[in-house]
């Protein structure tokens, strides 16, 4: 619950904000992708410039997310490894219990 406010919190104030920079730079302008000749370029893009301011940020988020995805793989490996260990461990102690009580029971006098 508590979670979910701060997460409302924060979010309210950024649709605001990404919105008034929407609105404010919605005048249209030219991305020319050719260093060489700009007045005559081959590539270039037309749109508002908060499309670009968007764009880069999107951009800038993904990049973000994959480079902590990769930096963070032996911690994802050491971590499968510890549960595969652990998953082991269990079963060992189960049967390990599984076998006291078989010979508990087999240690006690039968009652006949």
């Amino acid at each position: 619950m508590i979670k979910k406010l701060l997460n409302t919190l924060i979010l309210i104030p950024v649709i605001f904000v990404a919105v008034a920079l929407a609105v404010a730079n919605r005048h249209v302008v030219r991305l020319v992708l050719d260093p060489i000749s700009p007045e005559t370029p081959i590539a270039a893009l037309e749109a508002p410039f908060f499309v670009y301011l968007f764009a880069a940020l999107t951009f800038g988020v993904v990049l973000g997310g994959l480079a902590t995805y990769f930096t963070q793989r032996k911690w994802r490996k050491a971590a499968r490894q510890r549960s595969v260990e652990a998953r082991e461990w269990r079963r060992e102690a189960e049967r390990l219990g599984r076998e006291m009580a078989n010979n508990h029971r087999d240690a006690l006098p039968s009652a006949n």
